[in-house]
């Protein structure tokens, strides 16, 4: 019984964890409108809890889950927002590259985006808060059954809320709209049955101090913001103009490519732990704070609060890698 109240903490805490990083702690949400986030927890929390338990029962691996964070995206941003084709919609149309009515730069930033912010660091997060049910599920066929329920119906509560309101009238052509479910099922099939599993620690390679980690990945964070999101009043990344967009874009493409192949080696290697992965996702979440002070505040009260979610997640971060520390982890 208590082996099962903790599977379920561990559920609740991944379910509260992703709208609270992917929005809150962006500031694409506000903290003046943070009771939003109990619109975001069906599309946010049951989604990425169904992606976790879906790849956890059929015993795949980090390369699955990325896989399907992009087929998060497309349902999101897609089906549900439709800010992949709208005109209007969040300005993304004002990005450039605009292909056959596709907003590429947009589609790639979110998809990045989502893949590390939405979906792997509250997973990861979540793995580190409860170690011993890391590689078991949190839910029974029931429960998994009710999660991926909700999540269908949380794409329909962003696709009923928010465009009506934010780009009225507007609606994604349906050979898209079924494009994207198309491709989500390919994708997710192909996520759960074909993408090769990573071998367990194979080598004997020296790791990046956890020091180190935390800088690199805030820098790198940082630096793909400035190349795949508009700030500072400009209407394309990178103040570009035009197609001009690619080249930032595939910059970061690049470099984004290089990070998760360093960062896979690392994992490799049996010198790699706990804290490590801790380090990196620290520096993750407080350069994405900071970077939200740029790209999504708007006023003072916003940057106030992303810099308290700055403070409140050094703090929680340090909490947690002392608990790690002193439970002796590798």
């Amino acid at each position: 019984m208590a082996d099962t109240a903790r599977h379920r903490r561990a559920a609740l805490t991944l379910v509260v964890l992703t709208p609270l990083v992917a929005e809150l702690a962006l500031g694409s949400t506000p903290i003046r409108m943070a009771w939003l986030v109990l619109l975001w927890v069906p599309i946010y929390g049951a989604g990425v809890l169904l992606i976790r338990e879906v790849v956890v029962r059929r015993r795949r691996g980090w390369p699955s889950v990325l896989l399907l964070a992009a087929c998060y995206e497309l349902l999101e941003d897609g089906v549900g927002l439709q800010a992949l084709t709208s005109p209007h919609l969040y300005g993304a149309a004002d990005w450039g590259a605009r292909i056959l009515g596709f907003n590429v730069p947009y589609w790639f930033a979110n998809t990045v985006y989502h893949a590390v912010f939405t979906v792997a660091v509250p997973i990861a997060l979540t793995q580190l808060l409860f170690p011993a049910f890391r590689q078991r599920p949190y839910l029974g066929r029931f429960g998994l059954g009710v999660t991926a329920t909700v999540a269908a119906l949380g794409v329909l509560v962003l696709r009923i809320s928010v465009p009506p309101s934010q780009d009225p009238g507007y609606r994604a052509p349906l050979p898209f709209v079924v494009g994207c479910l198309t491709l989500v099922v390919v994708l997710g099939v192909l996520a759960l049955t074909v993408v090769p599993v990573p071998g367990a620690s194979e080598t004997d390679a020296g790791v990046p101090r956890p020091v180190v980690l935390f800088l690199a990945a805030g820098g790198a964070v940082l630096v793909f913001f400035a190349l795949t999101f508009p700030m500072f009043g400009a209407r394309q990344p990178a103040y570009t103009r035009g197609w001009v967009v690619l080249i930032p874009l595939g910059a970061a493409a690049v470099g984004v490519f290089a990070g998760y192949r360093a960062l896979t080696r690392w994992a490799r290697s049996v010198r790699w732990g706990d804290r490590h992965s801790l380090a990196l996702m620290a520096g993750a979440l407080v350069a994405h704070s900071l970077g939200g002070m740029v790209i999504m505040a708007h006023t003072p009260v916003d940057r106030l609060g992303l810099a308290a979610i700055i403070v409140l997640t050094v703090l929680g971060l340090a909490l947690l890698d002392r608990r790690i520390r002193r439970a002796g982890a590798p």
